[in-house]
């Protein structure tokens, strides 16, 4: 048997990029050949895509983690490695987007939406895209970024024009099947209906859908029943219709005691997309008028809920009686909605790109380290994270990075001193001010090396970084040892 699951946690990883090369081109006869690593591959992204044919969150209850593909490494001969395939995931139309705090990131309403939910971590540059004057052939590469990876909360919330709201078997299931071609469970108990119901309604040149959502009962909006947990599909409903049962032989109820109820819980519910449910436009539909009775007592409250200013219909399922005015009432409404709606402009994108004399970093004091310090920005950050700590020359050239960047005279002017912890992403080094960038020639050693690392001297702070002081700190996965 088939499951409508609304509700979904998953999780989701973007792919890693793969790590540069350090590589250099050997060929007999050809001594020196220069540096010819690769690039590694950017990593996959993790997109979520509005299919058409997909109606349920059920896949991602049994599969709740997904993973896009990693990049693949670079390699001599200046071969770049493969970038890992995005991992497209199929969700229904109407898919809502949140964090576990409840932040809504997405809407997704419309075939063929698209939403990147994390991205795939960027490759590592090669040695022969670092060869510079200073650099002719590079020792190191640069390591591939892990890729982003999140929890999210998926919600499906329908997408009709047209919600139908009302008590257990008051006849909203019946009245879709008359209405449209849908043939949802009917059957003469409370809370037949388990799954929202969609029916596509023709009146006259309008098009429209009705949905109806399992029966509310007194609470529903404070988690009785099964009101709260299907309310949410009537958010995107323009107009509501009451489904009031004319025929009930349930003690204390009577057509306007109901209406009363289904308005008391629309108020009390608050929705996450658009306006109240309050004060949606509302339609009055008393159903079973097939019945004598019913018939009389639908008569009777009729103009009582007309002087509340609710458009009220008499129906009969069965016999059909009252439908075709009620199809083109509902068909008037919706096109009224519509014509009210402001009229779709193409969509601007405005580019600002970043100034090229922007440092785009922050220093700021750390609140967990006497004298210490904290550098926040993307590039800094990046930086940190593609830097292999285990090759000096690599740790040789972030200093010349950040260096240029303006870290350390950002450092200097913020007050920081010979020995203040500096924090930058998961990495903190006891920094010591250094000559500034352009202030005298790099000077070189072996591959692999850099003389900074290697002597007594004084040196600045990416060069601490992978010196005897370096500190890490915990990140995501484990613990990250101390050198």
């Amino acid at each position: 048997m088939s499951r409508f699951v609304d509700r979904a946690v998953i999780h989701v990883a973007a792919g890693d990029g793969g790590h540069g090369c350090a590589s250099v081109h050997r060929e007999k006869y050809t001594p020196l050949g220069g540096p010819d690593g690769g690039n590694g591959g950017h990593g996959g992204d993790v997109v979520l895509v509005v299919d058409p044919g997909v109606h349920t969150l059920l896949d991602f209850h049994y599969r709740s983690q997904a993973r896009a593909s990693s990049g693949k490494p670079g390699q001599g001969g200046h071969r770049n490695g493969a970038t890992g395939e995005d991992l497209e995931l199929r969700v229904p139309d109407g898919t809502v987007v949140l964090t576990p705090d409840g932040e809504v990131l997405a809407d997704l309403v419309g075939v063929g939406t698209r939403f990147v939910v994390v991205a795939g971590g960027h490759g590592g540059l090669g040695n022969a895209a670092l060869a510079s004057k200073a650099r002719k052939a590079p020792g190191f590469a640069l390591l591939g970024e892990e890729g982003e990876a999140r929890d999210l909360v998926l919600e499906l919330k329908s997408v009709a024009d047209i919600g139908l709201v009302g008590f257990p078997s008051a006849g909203k299931s019946s009245l879709v099947s008359v209405l449209s071609a849908a043939r949802p469970k009917i059957a003469d108990y409370p809370f037949t209906t388990l799954v929202p119901n969609l029916g596509v309604v023709t009146a006259g040149e309008t098009v429209f859908t009705v949905a109806d959502v399992p029966g509310l009962i007194p609470g529903a909006s404070q988690g009785k029943g099964l009101g709260l947990e299907f309310l949410r599909h009537i958010e995107r409903c323009a107009v509501l219709v009451h489904v009031v049962d004319c025929a009930t032989v349930d003690p204390g109820r009577d057509p306007l005691s109901d209406v009363d109820a289904l308005e008391r819980e629309l108020a009390a519910y608050t929705p996450s997309l658009g306006g109240e449910l309050a004060s949606r436009p509302r339609l009055v539909v008393l159903n079973k008028i097939d019945v004598p009775d019913a018939r009389e007592l639908a008569e009777m409250v009729r103009p009582e809920l007309q002087a509340r200013g609710l458009p009220v219909y008499c129906v009969s399922t069965v016999s059909t009686e009252g439908l075709r005015e009620l199809r083109f009432a509902l068909g008037a409404a919706v096109r009224q909605h519509r014509e009210s709606l402001p009229p779709t402009e193409p969509t601007r994108v405005v580019l600002r790109p970043t100034a090229v004399d922007e440092q785009g970093f922050e220093v700021t004091a750390d609140p967990d380290r006497p004298e210490g310090f904290i550098v926040r920005g993307g590039r800094p950050e990046q930086w940190i994270r593609q830097t292999n700590f285990d090759n000096a020359e690599a740790v040789g050239y972030l200093a010349d990075r950040l260096a240029r960047l303006g870290v350390e005279d950002a450092l200097a002017g913020a007050g920081a001193r010979a020995g203040c912890p500096v924090t930058i992403g998961h990495v903190t080094f006891d920094w010591e001010p250094s000559t500034p960038a352009g202030g005298g020639a790099i000077r070189l050693g072996g591959r692999g090396t850099d003389w900074r690392l290697d002597s007594d001297q004084r040196i600045g702070a990416g060069q601490r970084k992978a010196a005897r002081r370096v500190r890490r700190e915990p990140v995501a996965g484990g613990e990250v040892p101390q050198e």
